[in-house]
Parts: structure tokens; sequence; C-alpha cells
């Protein structure tokens, strides 16, 4: 089993109009990778403000290369994207 990373992205603030544009190639993308595990936006207030995906994959490294591919990283979405390694205990 390849070991499990969580990437967690935050958007820049006022940037929802960039979320909903760039959607559809966010999830096309997701979908295109076997690894994806988990993925769904980080809410407050109602309104998406970032994005928390669990994924497989075979380093660090590998996993960083792959978020920085993300549409919504390409469109300026992110003001940040943190990868680091994750282990599931439950569920």
């Amino acid at each position: 089993m390849m070991p499990l990373f969580a990437v967690i992205c935050r958007d820049h603030p006022g940037k929802l109009q960039t979320r909903l544009d760039t959607r559809e190639s966010h999830l096309a993308f997701l979908g295109a990778q076997p690894g994806v595990k988990l993925a769904g936006p980080l809410v407050e207030n109602g309104q998406p403000c970032g994005s928390l995906l669990v994924v497989e994959g075979d380093g660090l490294t590998e996993v960083k290369e792959w978020a920085a591919q993300d549409p919504y990283n390409a469109a300026g979405l992110f003001a940040s994207v943190e990868v680091i390694e994750w282990k599931k205990v439950i569920g």
C-alpha cells in the first residue's frame, strides 16, 4: 500500500469567482488521478475557502508536483498549499 498525503489548500480572500470559474477543470483533474481518496472544499461562513484532499502517492515530492498542477493553483486561487504525509487510523 502506498503512503497517504493530506493536501491542504487555502484560497486567497475574495477569489470565490475564480473557484467557481475553474471548478469543472479542477474536478476533471482530480478525476483523472486514481490516487485521490477524498476531496472537498473547506468552508467558512457557508462559503468555500480552500480544499482538503487525501491522496495516495509514491512520495512527498511526487504529490507536491502533482498538486502544483491543479487548475485551481494555476488560476491563482490558492494562497497556500501544504502537503504532508497522513496516516489513516479510523474510518
